[in-house]
């Protein structure tokens, strides 16, 4: 069981680092507002359509904060998805009261 808990750990780390190098898009309004996040949480890069310029700033406002969500929400998608592969090799006991 140690040796199992080493690789998950041994697993993890790599996951860890891969996810710093992958990268998220996301949008809002048909793509009038994209936000490109990388998986560790950091947002490289807003984007805003130059029809939006005149728009009123509640209306700016509220389709960035859904851009930033939507983003977050696809950041924590491939995380869990990337853990998931990761660790599918490894043979985890179901309960440890067994």
């Amino acid at each position: 069981m140690l040796e199992q808990a080493q690789k998950m750990q041994l697993n993890l780390q790599e996951v860890q680092e891969k996810l710093k190098d992958i990268e998220v898009e996301s949008d809002a309004s048909s793509s009038l507002v994209k936000v490109r996040m990388s998986c560790s949480g950091k947002v490289l890069s807003v984007q805003i359509d130059d029809s939006l310029m005149e728009s009123d700033k509640n209306t700016l406002e509220n389709l960035i904060t859904a851009a930033m969500n939507s983003a977050n929400d696809a950041k924590e998608e491939r995380i869990k998805s990337e853990t998931k592969k990761t660790m599918e090799g490894i043979d985890l006991p179901k309960n440890i009261d067994d």
